[in-house]
Parts: structure tokens; sequence; C-alpha cells
């Protein structure tokens, strides 16, 4: 049986850019998400215009079940794809994820989008869909059903805690303002080496995390999610 979920509007009174910036604070790991292990970029392309930017990461999951169940199904870790597609100048960023690990039993997916707010541009919208269907496992379907349930209700209080979390991190630090991104500015992306911290891996690896932070015009809207199945934001990656 499938299990879908659809999460209610999210709504973080800030601008796009701002979230965005707390946002990539999460990668490529995050200490407020222990089962978050690690990630990193395996793809990355920008559009000719420099408005659309398209980054696909390999994320590793330490799912807390029981030690049992990890040796009959043997595996430590879980694997999702994460592919997100942020658009500077729509001020959007659409999250897509599906598990790579036991993908010929369990079919997990998850689909996120932070938009700007219908009513206040300056506000930012985040809505999720997912949904889990688990072909067989090793006669133990139903208990890696609650175990995945389990921990995705409590990953999407967590999710919501960590942006926030980020948001003060970045008025401490003094970033209250990231302008958004307009055509001329495609050749001049400014670095926010305040607001995103250095690494030596993960992000780096594939260009500077803070090409992902540079914004688009007003007009980006709250649109519902399309009721498309979607990846358990698998530690809540979105």
């Amino acid at each position: 049986m499938v299990q879908e979920y659809q999460s209610p509007v999210r709504v973080y009174k800030y601008p796009f850019e701002l979230v965005m910036a707390a946002y990539v604070r999460r990668f490529p790991k995050c200490a407020l998400i222990p089962m978050f292990v690690d990630s990193e970029v395996i793809n990355q392309s920008r559009s000719q215009d420099g408005s659309v930017l398209v980054t696909e990461r390999r994320c590793t999951i330490d799912v807390d079940a029981p030690r049992l169940l990890k040796r009959i199904a043997g595996v430590e870790f879980l694997y999702f794809i994460q592919k997100n597609t942020l658009n500077y100048r729509n001020r959007t960023l659409h999250i897509e994820v599906h598990n790579e690990t036991f993908s010929n039993r369990v079919i997990v997916r998850e689909f996120c989008s932070y938009t700007v707010h219908p009513e206040n541009e300056d506000w930012t919208c985040f809505e999720q869909a997912a949904s889990l269907d688990i072909k067989s496992f090793f006669g133990f379907e139903s208990t890696a059903e609650k175990i995945a349930m389990k921990q995705y209700a409590s990953s999407i209080k967590k999710g919501k805690e960590i942006i926030e979390h980020h948001l003060r991190e970045l008025q401490e630090e003094g970033l209250t303002h990231i302008p958004r991104w307009t055509a001329s500015a495609k050749s001049a992306r400014p670095t926010f080496s305040a607001a995103i911290p250095v690494n030596a891996g993960g992000e780096g690896q594939a260009g500077n995390p803070a090409t992902e932070l540079v914004a688009g015009s007003p007009d980006g809207r709250c649109a519902p999610i399309p009721r498309q199945t979607a990846p358990f934001e698998a530690c809540n990656m979105g």
C-alpha cells in the first residue's frame, strides 16, 4: 500500500534570498541532523543566461532502525539522490528526491518547493509532498513502513527548526539582506562568505556554494505542489 503525505504550506517571514542562504548551510552535512551523515555534489549545471542552477547530490542517511533489521538488509546507510532546481529569476527552488538504496524493493519519492508568498514578496512559502511504496523488504514490510513514517514525521518538524536556526545565525553575523538576482548581475555573482562556510569537499567540488544564492525577480508565487509522488525528505533534505 502506498503511503502519501502532503504538508500544509509553511511560511517563513523572510525574503527568498535569505531563506536560500539558510538552506544551503545544511550541506554538505549538518550537525543538527544526525541522520544526515554526508552529501556530495555529483552534477551541477547552469542555464546560459545564468538564471537557473541545477544541482544533484548523493546523500548518505543513517536511519534509526533496529540493528537486526540493518543486518538482515545488509546495509549500514541508505543513499538518496536529490535534484535541486534553483531559479534565481523566478525566486523558486524545487527539490526532487528518490531513493537509490533498495530501489527495486522500496520506492520513495519527495517533492519540495520554496516559492515567494503570493501576498508578500518578502516572505517565502515552503511545501512538500512525499510517498512511500514498500513492495518487499525481507518480510519486514510493516516494520520498515512504521520506521519510515515515524522518522519522516520527526524530520518535518526538524526541518523548520533548522532553517530558523540558520536564519538566526545569519542575523547574528550581520547578514540581513541579499540582493535579488538580475540579468545584468549574472556575470558578477556576489559571494556570501558570511552566509556560507567554505568546505574543502562537498559543495566546493562542483562549484562555489555561494552560486546557489544569487536570486531573481518578484514574480514568483506560491503554487500548490502537483500531486505527484515526491523523496521522503529522507531526513528532511528539503
